[in-house]
């Protein structure tokens, strides 16, 4: 490797001719991601299966050049359209985040509360889906021989306690799939991982500010996380941690200590 390439993979501030497609793009990390993202220069697209015109009104508000596509990240056939569309719109894609996904509140003690059904809804959503809008992306994101695949993962993964126990199970599903495809994807495409603990939105049903008061107090940084935080987090591994891959980056507030 000369030392043009170094300097082309070292640590950068801006993203501009970047492409970056987000899954689940109109949640609240995904929107507070697609934010941050464009303020560094790089166009956006967001992919979600929610109301297209949401969408066109979010990304409006971005500065720069940004789209959006409609696909379920559990219909694959949608997915390879979503990519398809992308490339004729933007012609490649340097960066994709995974921020989708679904859980339902069970306690871990309820096994018969967590059913056949959805325990197979969660692992379509949080693993089946991911890796199958990888598998759907991975060729642009070869071609831009400077990859970039940020998958939202959730300390769940490592600590066992979350909304319920197959949600536990898919990250960690999700963080063994990073550093797998790390040593897969490598030198062309990086992998990370980014590990949330509790989040200020509405992605938990149930979960509103009584819980988020009382889990504040327990933690070490005495407040819950924000979308902002994992938003920065996932910027972070596209503009500073570039010799980084197959890793997890946890931002929980010490939760997990």
């Amino acid at each position: 490797m000369n030392q043009q390439t170094d300097l082309a993979r070292a640590p950068r501030a801006r993203l501009d001719g970047k492409v970056a497609v987000i899954a689940g793009g109109t949640g609240a990390i995904g929107r507070a991601t697609a934010v941050r993202l464009a303020a560094l220069g790089a166009s956006v697209v967001l992919l979600h299966r929610g109301d297209p015109e949401i969408a066109e009104e979010f990304v409006g508000t971005l500065p720069g050049r940004h789209g959006q596509v409609v696909a379920s990240i559990t219909d694959s056939a949608q997915l390879k359209a979503a990519a398809a569309s992308v490339m004729a719109q933007f012609g490649r894609v340097d960066i994709l985040v995974n921020s989708a996904g679904f859980t339902k509140p069970v306690p871990a003690t309820d096994l018969d509360a967590l059913t056949d059904e959805l325990i197979d809804d969660i692992f379509a959503a949080n693993w089946r889906g991911l890796f199958a809008t990888i598998r759907a992306f991975v060729p642009m994101l070869k071609q831009s021989d400077d990859g970039l695949i940020v998958n939202v993962s959730s300390i769940a993964g490592f600590t066992g306690v979350g909304s319920n126990l197959a949600y536990a199970a898919s990250k960690a599903g999700v963080d063994v799939l990073t550093r797998s495809l790390a040593r897969t994807l490598a030198p062309a495409v990086r992998i990370l991982s980014v590990s949330p603990g509790v989040v200020d939105s509405s992605f938990v049903p149930g979960r509103g500010p009584d819980f988020n008061e009382k889990t504040a107090a327990t933690m070490p940084l005495k407040r819950i996380g924000v979308p902002e935080d994992v938003a920065a987090a996932i910027e972070a591994c596209a503009t500073t941690l570039r010799f980084s891959t197959g890793n997890t980056i946890v931002v929980d507030g010490g939760r997990s200590l």
